[in-house]
């Protein structure tokens, strides 16, 4: 009784003390000076503080586009495998959290041969080692007390990164979105581009029938023709490199909805007018903008992963102890199992420790020290290069805009040089050099409006995509486990 008081007593203490957990507590990192700050770059005459909507492409009002980044939410193979990875690491969790609860093992075996044990009580009492069947049903349980909180630093450990890689797998539906909103973007302005070189084709023609009818009545020259139809030639020769890179665009599109060439999606060669915005985007500030990057989150998960991992390595530096059990039967015969005969059974602590040599544990533990420094490094980059990028959009697409209005002005004066210069040369007060060359600067000017829209509906899908919108929405999955089902 006095032993299994004492037994009792031991298990008491043990399980009171247990959850002391050794090696740092987890805080959350300061950021870097001035981070939160209002965004340095934003003007309030392109854009407002006010927090962007995470469906940011709906702000273009394009059923369309919203169709396709849904297609490409659902269906990406890249985002797949973000899923999977994401159920992977929450299966890793679930098998580290287990360690919380006694480990059970049920064993039943027969065997038929000699057993050296058997043997030697056979000798003992005079008899001769014989082979013989020797049947035994055993149930084994052995429980860790986390005295030092390995097994709860493990499990911080290991919630931390199932955090991280799901973090990960939001910054996947981020690109994923974007990049479809990019490539659709291209689309549709590679399809104003060609408009206007069909356009411009079409004027230079036009031209070009003129001189060759005042030709023939001699009122002009074969050098005038000839500069003509060489013009023809040269904007005509534009067109194929564009319609190439519009296919192009659609199959880069295909791949992004998970589908094979055979399967691009129809009817996007009737977008000629890039997606474009009716009001001011919304950009938030510095706090919010890190709160809502999933690198972001990531890099800080990441960070509360190595810095359990620091207790987790500190907790070997200590004896780990294991309550252990057993019971079942072992007996020559299977109706011997259940007695007093054959029954055995245990119960006992285990007790193991890596002393006095220590130098493998220790080095362990600087190891995961020296993690959690490059994780805390691996933080700042992420947070200084999440605003950097903000920054960047910002200026980019302030000054793309500054340029498409520029160009509008331009666009409308070198339109109305050529109407003078045309109706002039018709009633013989210009001549044809001046046509020849406003009709030049009308072809150049109307194919850089075209690419100016091209570049501004990029740089302002990349605004959103530094902002780091897109994941956090209703028809997120939040587990890939069922889509394994």
């Amino acid at each position: 009784m006095r032993i299994r008081a004492t037994f009792l007593m031991t298990c008491l203490v043990a399980a009171c003390l247990a959850g002391c957990a050794v090696g740092p507590n987890y805080h959350p990192p300061r950021l870097p000076e001035h981070a939160e700050a209002p965004l340095v770059s934003l003007n309030p005459r392109l854009e407002t503080a006010t927090q962007p909507p995470d469906t940011w492409w709906r702000l273009y009002n394009d059923p369309r586009l919203d169709r396709l980044i849904q297609q490409a939410l659902h269906a990406n193979r890249d985002l797949a495998a973000a899923d999977a990875n994401f159920a992977a690491a929450r299966a890793a969790f679930s098998e580290v959290h287990s360690a919380r609860y006694p480990l059970t093992d049920l064993t039943t075996q027969a065997v038929y041969g000699r057993d050296p044990v058997t043997d030697e009580i056979l000798e003992l009492g005079g008899h001769h080692p014989e082979n013989i069947w020797i049947y035994e049903g055993l149930f084994e349980a052995a429980y860790e007390v986390d005295l030092f909180g390995r097994v709860h630093r493990a499990i911080e450990a290991a919630s931390a990164n199932a955090e991280a890689v799901g973090a990960a797998r939001d910054d996947v539906r981020v690109v994923v979105a974007a990049d479809t909103a990019h490539v659709y973007g291209s689309i549709c302005a590679l399809g104003e581009q060609l408009g206007v070189a069909h356009r411009s084709l079409h004027i230079v023609r036009q031209e070009a029938a003129i001189s060759e009818q005042q030709f023939q009545a001699g009122a002009g020259s074969r050098f005038e023709v000839a500069r003509a139809q060489a013009l023809v030639a040269q904007v005509g020769a534009a067109i194929p490199p564009l319609e190439g890179e519009r296919q192009a665009a659609i199959f880069e599109l295909t791949a992004l909805l998970g589908r094979t060439p055979a399967e691009a999606p129809r009817g996007l060669e009737t977008c000629v007018i890039p997606p474009h915005l009716t009001a001011l985007i919304p950009v938030g500030d510095g706090s919010a903008l890190i709160r809502r990057r999933p690198d972001v989150r990531e890099a800080e998960r990441r960070l509360a992963a190595a810095t359990a991992d620091i207790g987790v390595a500190t907790a070997e530096l200590y004896p780990s102890i294991h309550l252990l059990g057993f019971y079942g039967g072992a007996a020559t015969e299977v109706d011997q199992l259940n007695t007093n005969l054959g029954r055995i059974w245990g119960l006992g602590p285990s007790i193991s420790w890596s002393f006095p040599n220590q130098a493998g544990p220790r080095a362990k533990v600087r190891q995961a020290k020296a993690y959690q420094i490059a994780a805390l490094a691996q933080f700042d980059s992420v947070v200084l290069r999440a605003l950097k990028e903000t920054e960047q959009a910002l200026t980019a697409y302030g000054a793309a805009l500054q340029y498409r209005q520029a160009l509008g002005d331009a666009q409308r004066k070198v339109q109305r040089t050529f109407e003078i210069a045309r109706n002039g040369y018709a009633a013989g007060s210009s001549s044809y050099l001046d046509l020849l060359t406003t009709e030049q600067s009308l072809v150049a000017i109307d194919a850089q409006v075209a690419s100016s829209d091209a570049e501004l509906i990029g740089v302002q899908i990349d605004l959103f995509k530094a902002l780091g919108g897109g994941w956090d929405h209703p028809q997120q999955a939040d587990s890939a486990e069922e889509n394994s089902k």
